[in-house]
């Protein structure tokens, strides 16, 4: 329903959403995900995270320093073709810079908002955690980049590796982002105490919840399946079993349609 606050809804994400192509030579270390941004969204995804390398005054997607053949124009033009297809439909969009910046005039602010300028119908940048209705057809930014003006939900004091609270004037969240992973059973924990959290809160805080992480490999080397290949069948398993109930935002790695569908049931 409209009055419905999206901090009261089990939202299906991904981590690193554009992150579909691998280091060169080793393999693990920086693809997420197995769809395209397109894909995402017609499997019921509604957050995506987002990370923009600054670049000639325009945005490309990086995870690390893997250039991941794919632009921003090309991520919202997925989205924009999404949203008008379905304009009952929100977008949660995390936007973060990421690796170094080059050959830029501009401030990484000054360059996103000459994206949103372009289709400004089509983003809510508000601070406060919005209603269903107020965003529906619209892409919600959460700002994980500094910036002078508001704009978006302020996640700019984003805390490293860990499980911790951004309170501000405008809005309560919360976010489990363990992606250091020594051991899986640990993080699982992490996933399920966040889990249980948010669908018990009743003050409104927006929950992210990332069932995302790496664990050191061969020579130290990171690898990424070595972490999801453990929790998303857990994750399968928890919505399964948990059938109802606002679970919040879960920012996954490799996300397909059955587990989406899962967590989106959980609304109905």
């Amino acid at each position: 329903q409209d009055n419905i606050s999206i901090s009261k809804i089990s939202i299906p994400g991904t981590h690193d959403s554009g992150a579909r192509v691998d280091a060169p030579v080793v393999s693990g270390t920086a693809k997420t995900q197995d769809l395209s941004i397109a894909e995402q969204l017609d499997a019921g995804v509604r957050f995506l995270d987002i990370r923009c390398r600054h670049i000639d005054n325009s945005f490309t997607i990086h995870h690390g320093a893997i250039y991941q053949k794919l632009n921003f124009d090309d991520v919202l033009n997925a989205c924009y073709d999404f949203l008008n297809s379905h304009p009952s439909e929100t977008i949660i969009m995390s936007v973060k810079e990421e690796y170094d910046a080059s050959n830029t005039t501009r401030s990484f602010e000054q360059t996103f908002d000459s994206y949103v300028q372009k289709n400004s119908a089509k983003w809510d940048l508000g601070t406060t955690i919005p209603n269903l209705g107020d965003v529906r057809g619209k892409i919600k930014l959460l700002r994980r980049f500094s910036a002078n003006t508001a704009k978006g939900i302020n996640a700019t004091s984003w805390a490293d590796n860990t499980t911790f609270e951004i309170n501000n004037s405008a809005t309560q969240l919360k976010v489990q982002d363990y992606y250091k992973v020594t051991n899986n059973d640990d993080k699982w924990n992490g996933i399920l105490n966040l889990l249980n959290e948010a669908k018990n809160d009743t003050t409104g805080k927006l929950f992210i919840n990332f069932t995302s992480g790496y664990k050191p490999g061969i020579f130290g080397i990171p690898s990424i399946p070595t972490v999801s290949n453990s929790i998303n069948p857990k994750l399968k398993t928890f919505f399964q079993n948990n059938t109802k109930g606002a679970y919040g935002i879960m920012p996954i790695d490799f996300v397909n349609a059955e587990l989406s569908e899962l967590i989106i049931k959980t609304n109905f």
